[in-house]
């Protein structure tokens, strides 16, 4: 099985997404992880029965509340005696504009359908099943989604749990993180967050497949000096490094993002904020990451804000991981992961490892395995209401 992440084949399955959205008004007394409304869905909706759209609050990036959009799915009968554990599923790079999540939209798309068999999989478990669209990517205008933005997938997702939970009381307070590629990270940033954000709730752990790091340590290096490699791969590169550049000149404003940028790349990042993935790689298409930029990235200031915006704890976890690598992945090459695991050991993490020699995302039997025992042991202790 393929998860949609950054890979090339599973992007260019990714284009445009249809939605329904609605321009967001400037949120005052609106409180995260408060339930904006429910609209519950057909049998066929997706596919899986007992679906829903929730729309809700979050934390924005910063800090006031932004409205955002989510599934919730709830297996078939009755709820165990401590109500159904959650799973919360985190999705891959799908783009930057409304209606590009993937998640409260039914487009068949190839990405949807290996999302679609993460929640079978977890019903089938029995586990109550939300997944964000993350900021921006959903039914609301709220300007560029901040790609890779740890805090603002963190929110995202626990205030998605909070609403669930406030619109369903068969739902219980445990549960658990899965996700891949971008979600991957999504998953980290959610596990270390909630020991502060959500000290209510019963978190139990995560599982994480070839997620994003280290990244902000390899970016700053690059500069206009950096060739055209040629092929598809490149594309994708400079892809996720518009991707990067106009998230983060949406959230930090004092880094002054274009003043790094060539006259293609503030081209490029400026026409990319309302885009889904697919037509963000055809507008990203021959050019490459020297074309993008007018000087290095190595100033104090874009580090430490990259770094703020980003990067991946490596302590801090109150909860097992369950990390899942590629060795083979090219999309986020190997040896990053490989470096998140030794910082993971070097930072006292409870973790485990299971490594393969798939393509981006893939789970070999022994992963899925471990993916098995992992939720065999957070339902092996009674859930919580």
């Amino acid at each position: 099985m393929r998860w949609r992440g950054w890979g090339p084949m599973v992007m260019a399955a990714a284009i445009a997404v249809s939605a329904v959205w609605t321009t967001a008004a400037p949120a005052d007394a609106a409180v995260p992880g408060s339930a904006i409304g429910v609209l519950p869905q057909a049998d066929s909706w997706r596919g899986i029965a007992g679906g829903s759209i929730l729309d809700y609050w979050m934390t924005g990036s910063d800090g006031t509340p932004q409205r955002a959009s989510g599934a919730l799915f709830v297996p078939p009968g009755r709820a165990p005696a401590g109500g159904w554990p959650i799973m919360a599923y985190d999705h891959g790079t799908s783009g930057l504009g409304a209606g590009c999540g993937g998640q409260t939209t039914a487009t068949g798309s190839l990405g949807q359908q290996e999302d679609n068999r993460i929640v079978q999989y977890f019903l089938a478990k029995g586990f109550a099943v939300v997944a964000p669209d993350y900021l921006g990517l959903g039914r609301f205008r709220t300007g560029p989604h901040p790609y890779l933005e740890l805090n603002t997938e963190a929110t995202a997702t626990i205030d998605l749990v909070r609403a669930a939970r406030a619109t369903h009381p068969a739902l219980s307070r445990t549960w658990a993180v899965i996700g891949g590629s971008q979600g991957g990270q999504a998953a980290l940033g959610t596990a270390h967050l909630q020991h502060t954000y959500a000290p209510d709730l019963d978190f139990r752990g995560t599982i994480t497949v070839d997620p994003e790091s280290d990244i902000e340590a390899l970016l700053p290096v690059t500069g206009p000096w950096v060739p055209n490699l040629r092929g598809v791969s490149d594309t994708g590169t400079t892809t996720f490094i518009a991707m990067i550049l106009a998230g983060l000149r949406a959230t930090h404003p004092e880094v002054a993002v274009d003043s790094y940028l060539s006259p293609r790349g503030r081209d490029l990042v400026d026409g990319i904020g309302d885009l889904c993935l697919g037509a963000i790689m055809r507008r990203a298409d021959g050019a490459s990451i020297g074309d993008l930029l007018d000087r290095q990235l190595t100033t104090d200031a874009f580090r430490t804000a990259l770094t703020s915006y980003m990067a991946v704890p490596t302590s801090g976890y109150d909860a097992p991981i369950l990390l899942l690598t590629n060795i083979t992945d090219t999309t986020v090459p190997g040896p990053l992961h490989a470096t998140l695991a030794a910082q993971f050991a070097a930072g006292g993490v409870d973790f485990r490892t299971v490594v393969g020699r798939g393509s981006h995302c893939q789970l070999n039997p022994r992963m899925w395995s471990a993916i098995s025992d992992f939720a065999a042991r957070i339902q092996a202790t009674p859930t919580r209401r």
